[in-house]
């Protein structure tokens, strides 16, 4: 898998979970086997630190794998360990957030909706910063790095090979003033300039579209690989959560097409948004 090493992590354990789910056994079983603990089994298949190469070739061994996936796996393996250009900014970026950065760097694809904030990977540098001071927590540093952090993963969406970016917002995202209107000004005239790339779509969720799917902020994220499936990512105050049951991700796929059912279409949307923007020149 072409991407980051939180994204190749991933792949790996899910090649491991598909090895032991075709072998019949459980976790507890294959531990048996090799003399681990079935728990360790199950932290090697839910990506939950990280593999060593020797175990790959054990478990290559004990499920009987060709030498073209033992090589596919050890290379992951190899490569996962590799660190991310988010980990030199430390605990700048939550633990639980780097694992999104990490996946996010490597989707193919990002659609996604939210109600009450521009979406991170279109705000300008003083939208992003007046966010971050709204928690008292943060001093003046850590909202520098902060704010560096969410200005460097923008650039995943003029890189060679961006992923297609798909957002809904909901109207009062664009009209909540977040520091002042000269912010929301230049916030504004950042969306208009990004909706010019060929891969970043934005559609405006207006106050008249009526009743729509009361999910809260979400953003599903495909890979390029086929045996990558997608994740659905949720964000709270101090931690998030990752679905990746095909039961879920379908809700949320449902969910976010209803949502772009109903908000209006590109041209439209930029229209309100010019609309709007010029509201906030007044």
């Amino acid at each position: 898998m072409a991407g980051s090493p939180t994204a190749r992590r991933r792949r790996l354990a899910i090649e491991l979970k598909k090895l032991r789910e075709e072998s019949g056994l459980t976790c507890n079983q294959v531990g048996e086997e090799l003399d681990w603990s079935g728990s360790k089994v199950n932290r090697l298949e839910t990506g939950q630190g990280r593999v060593q190469p020797s175990d790959v070739d054990a478990l290559c061994r004990f499920y009987n794998t060709s030498a073209e996936l033992r090589a596919l796996l050890r290379s992951l393996a190899k490569d996962s360990k590799t660190k991310g250009w988010w980990h030199a900014h430390g605990d700048a970026i939550p633990s639980w957030f780097s694992v999104y950065v990490g996946l996010e760097q490597a989707a193919s694809g990002l659609r996604g909706y939210q109600g009450e904030f521009v979406p991170g990977l279109l705000q300008t540098p003083e939208y992003a910063t007046e966010l971050s001071r709204a928690s008292a927590e943060h001093s003046r540093e850590e909202i520098r790095r902060l704010v560096e952090v969410r200005m460097r993963r923008q650039q995943l969406l003029v890189a060679e090979t961006p992923p297609d970016f798909w957002t809904v917002i909901h109207e009062s995202a664009l009209r909540h003033v977040v520091g002042n209107r000269s912010v929301m000004v230049g916030q504004l005239e950042r969306i208009g300039e990004l909706c010019e790339l060929r891969n970043v779509t934005v559609q405006v969720l207006p106050y008249e579209s009526g009743a729509y799917p009361a999910t809260g902020p979400f953003t599903i994220l495909g890979f390029p690989e086929q045996e990558d499936p997608d994740v659905v990512y949720r964000e709270g105050l101090t931690d998030s959560v990752y679905l990746e049951g095909a039961t879920d991700v379908s809700l949320y796929t449902k969910a976010f097409d209803h949502l772009r059912a109903l908000a209006l279409g590109p041209e439209r949307s930029s229209a309100l948004i010019r609309k709007i923007l010029e509201e906030h020149s007044r």
